[in-house]
């Protein structure tokens, strides 16, 4: 086995392995979401929303390691491609000696910033760097939307048979009944607000 030959390898194992982890990630926020739903039942809502954040950490870190497995495997036919047709460059081997400790790491960051190099290479093979940046960009975020944070907690109330009563951002709930409230609630107000004013 050539060198580049064991360095592609590794390039498809890293892919595997990238996707490995993508389905625990789902398999984990399967866990927390049948926590979300157990914390609601209890009546716990400090809980259920720490495992509703959890459950919407790892469905992006599911999506994020399956875009860069995807990434992976596609820079992998690549090489396969100049490897078969000996046209791998000097700089590309280089690249590709760095590559070995990178994708061990599996760190994210590190694996895009390498696939950023190897594309580079092959750019002139058409490569589209720009629409994978675009959906790399968010990989190393921390932060949990609050709305999906929300409409999880309301998913698993409803498949609890429970009403939640949180105050959710206007358009996003999914009960008619919560619209109907704040509709009867609006014009309540309003009423209030008149008779303010015939009083005033």
């Amino acid at each position: 086995m050539s060198h580049m030959e064991k360095h592609l390898f590794n390039l498809k194992f890293a892919a595997k392995e990238l996707q490995r982890n993508s389905k625990k990630c789902d398999k984990e926020e399967k866990a927390e979401k049948a926590k979300v739903k157990r914390a609601i039942h209890k009546g716990n809502m400090e809980a259920a929303r720490i495992h509703a954040e959890n459950a919407i950490r790892q469905k992006h870190q599911s999506l994020n390691l399956l875009r860069m497995s995807s990434r992976v495997d596609a820079v992998a036919s690549r090489v396969q491609t100049a490897v078969t047709l000996n046209q791998v460059s000097k700089s590309m081997s280089g690249v590709v000696k760095s590559m070995d400790a990178t994708l061990k790491s599996m760190n994210l960051e590190k694996v895009s910033a390498l696939m950023d190099k190897f594309e580079k290479q092959f750019e002139t093979l058409d490569v589209q760097t720009a629409q994978m940046e675009d959906t790399m960009g968010n990989t190393t975020t921390l932060t949990t939307p609050q709305n999906e944070v929300d409409m999880l907690l309301h998913e698993m109330a409803d498949e609890a048979g429970l009403d939640l009563n949180l105050e959710l951002p206007s358009g996003q709930t999914s009960s008619l009944a919560s619209s109907v409230a704040s509709t009867e609630q609006d014009e309540l107000s309003q009423r209030l607000s008149r008779l303010r004013d015939q009083a005033s």
